[in-house]
């Protein structure tokens, strides 16, 4: 490379950090800065590093050891032993199966196929009442012993090859493994986020409860939605007998940031590794999606592995079925990905065999199947209740679903907006997005010219750019972010060299860190020093911040059987952890939505007693704020009767027919 050239690949990098600054400056970013929040922070990171002072010298581990034992030592404590013990199980048996399809491929490889394997072919079964912790612990268990050798092998190979990433740059890595650390304390809170309680609890608890699912698409629509991350929540929660999703939710993560250390690895040196895996820990939305269940987790883990199996010399076939099936199994929508990164499999490696691609075409059915089948069989419509404007199923309009709410435009300002006014894209504040897209910018230029990273980088920017044409919601886009990481880490090293590329990416990853909670609304309230200073007491934070929570475990203390839970207030129906026993007048059940409409209108409340006598609710759960005349007057006449009141929300018992008023 001539002189000239390197000095025009740097100005180019040196741009992209130059936009990010000005444009920090001039929309005044610092006033969204969480100040507590980051304090809070800066605390947990000094008494990690003054606990890892003593873990150093009681084990003689390196600082990034000594880091990752007194993170995960945390974790255990707010999550609970049994959740990680029922986390660690899972992830042992997915190394033990994950090696059928990975044979000699990276840890992190062998890990993502075993949970896609273990996550898809559950899915099938969920309908059946077998799923308890005296089935799935001999099942797990006896598959690791079957597989005792690979599962040793894999974990030998998996902590030679972290002794040896850390021993290549100790420093590096000790950096990223404290970002990590800090990014991990989302998953220590409950799961409190509206779409956790208002859906995805729905499918664990009811296999933690009853052993088996039952979707009822008439009162949740999204019922049958594909469900693979779910699946393997419900998993870990029979085997832990509780809920376990912040222990499952950290192995996601640590899959994530194992495959993207892995991918940049192919490209830059085992220092720039270290420095993508910090990047990645870094971006707000990791952390936003560590305090949640959303897809976007999962998928981010999956879809770097899938890009690994991709660029590995041997032949990956039944691999990539088996991960692009896994991404499609945990949302339609990233079907998108998966789609690209198959082109990008096809012109990279070429035209498989035909044994090939009918064993990955069978290994992509078997994992992606299931919620499709079952959507199909229950509605009549395969990817219910998307698409109802083609399959015209009669338990919901035919129309096409959308949200009016991220209807911002899509155009050349995109990745601007997107960083500097992130809440016009998502449920969140400024900055949410992370900077990398825009300080950045330049390296993405300099990775699409070098042909080593072409491919990748390609395959990562449709994947980021694509969700966001249809709608413009920043979370569809944020795993295309984080697989580009690898190949703008590699440009950032060729053009400035790895000393300065390191100092400024670290830089990066510092400006990102001061905006980690941002990405969502409990992070970015003190929900996390309440649990800290509670010891870990998960009632104190659902009584402050998910009220509705706390009144269904008092209302359980009263009534442990199956008698219907009727939610009042149509924006924040939080019952998915009901089960079948819960019920909502929200969008989510059509028919009772419709009902709700109606009553509204009728001021007698007349209306609303049919309604409530129709589902033969006997405890509602209210929010005073939201309640409106007709409502009152039909709670009157029925004789219902406030039992609890938590924060916001109260909890009402309606009595039998016969004996109201």
């Amino acid at each position: 490379m001539t002189e000239r050239r390197r000095q025009f690949d740097a100005a180019l990098v040196w741009a992209g950090f130059a936009a990010c600054a000005a444009g920090w400056v001039v929309h005044r970013m610092w006033l969204d800065v969480p100040w507590p929040r980051v304090a809070d922070q800066l605390v947990l990171l000094l008494a990690s590093a003054v606990l890892a002072v003593v873990v150093r010298r009681v084990l003689r581990a390196s600082w990034a050891t000594a880091l990752a034992a007194v993170w995960f030592a945390a974790l255990v404590f707010f999550a609970g032993v049994p959740a990680v013990l029922a986390t660690l199980l899972l992830a042992a048996s997915a190394f033990a199966i994950g090696g059928l399809v990975a044979r000699d491929g990276a840890p992190v490889l062998v890990l993502a196929c075993g949970l896609a394997i273990i996550g898809g072919v559950d899915g099938w079964f969920l309908t059946l009442p077998v799923h308890r912790g005296f089935v799935y612990a001999p099942l797990l268990l006896a598959l690791c012993v079957l597989r005792r050798q690979a599962l040793v092998a894999a974990l030998m190979q998996a902590r030679d090859g972290w002794r040896g990433a850390v021993a290549a740059a100790p420093r590096g890595a000790a950096f990223a493994v404290a970002l990590c650390g800090v990014t991990s304390s989302a998953a220590w809170l409950p799961t409190a986020l509206a779409d956790d309680v208002n859906y995805h609890l729905g499918l664990p608890l009811q296999l933690l409860r009853h052993g088996r699912y039952v979707p009822d698409l008439a009162n949740q629509i999204w019922a049958a939605a594909p469900w693979l991350g779910d699946t393997l929540q419900g998993l870990v929660a029979v085997l832990a007998r509780g809920e376990a999703r912040g222990a499952l939710d950290l192995l996601w993560f640590v899959l994530a940031a194992g495959a993207a250390w892995t991918l940049a690895a192919r490209f830059a040196s085992a220092r720039m590794a270290w420095v993508c895996v910090a990047l990645f820990a870094s971006l707000p939305l990791s952390a936003g999606l560590l305090g949640g269940m959303q897809t976007e987790l999962p998928a981010m883990g999956l879809l770097l592995a899938l890009a690994i199996a991709i660029v590995q010399p041997r032949n990956a076939a039944l691999a990539i079925g088996v991960l692009a099936g896994g991404l499609v199994a945990l949302k339609f929508g990233h079907a998108v990905a998966a789609l690209v990164m198959l082109a990008w499999a096809l012109v990279r490696r070429g035209r498989p065999d035909l044994r090939g691609i009918v064993a990955g075409s069978l290994a992509f059915f078997a994992v992606a199947g299931s919620s499709y089948a079952q959507a199909a069989w229950l509605s009549g419509n395969p990817m219910f209740p998307l698409f109802n404007d083609v399959f015209h199923s009669p338990l919901f309009d035919a129309r096409q679903l959308d949200d009016a709410r991220w209807h911002a435009s899509f155009g050349a300002s995109l990745p601007w907006r997107v960083t500097f006014f992130t809440g016009d894209y998502l449920e969140s504040w400024r900055g949410a997005f992370g900077f990398a897209w825009i300080a950045l910018a330049g390296a993405w230029l300099l990775a699409l010219r070098d042909a080593r990273t072409r491919g990748l980088a390609l395959a990562a920017s449709a994947i980021l750019v694509l969700p966001l044409v249809p709608m413009q919601y920043a979370r569809y886009a944020f795993p295309g972010l984080v697989l580009l990481l690898a190949p703008l880490v590699a440009a950032c090293a060729g053009a400035l060299g790895e000393r300065r590329a390191a100092f400024a990416l670290a830089a990066l990853c510092v400006l990102d860190f001061a905006f980690l909670a941002n990405a969502n609304w409990l992070q970015h309230t003190n929900a996390l020093r309440v649990l800290v200073r509670t010891h870990g007491d998960a009632t104190a934070v659902f009584e402050r911040y998910a009220p509705e929570r706390a009144l269904i475990a008092r209302m359980r203390s009263r009534d442990d059987g199956e008698s219907v839970v009727l939610a009042l207030d149509p924006v924040a129906p939080a019952i998915a952890e009901l089960g079948q026993r819960g019920r909502s007048v929200a969008w989510y059940a059509p028919k009772l939505e419709r009902e709700r409409i109606a009553a509204n209108a009728d001021a007698s409340g007349a209306r609303w007693v049919d309604l409530i006598r129709g589902v033969d609710a006997r405890w509602l759960l209210v929010r005073p704020e939201t309640i409106d005349a007709a409502q009152r007057i039909a709670l009157d006449r029925l004789g219902a009767k406030r039992e609890e009141t938590v924060g916001a929300a109260e909890l009402w018992s309606v009595p039998a027919p016969e004996i109201a008023r």
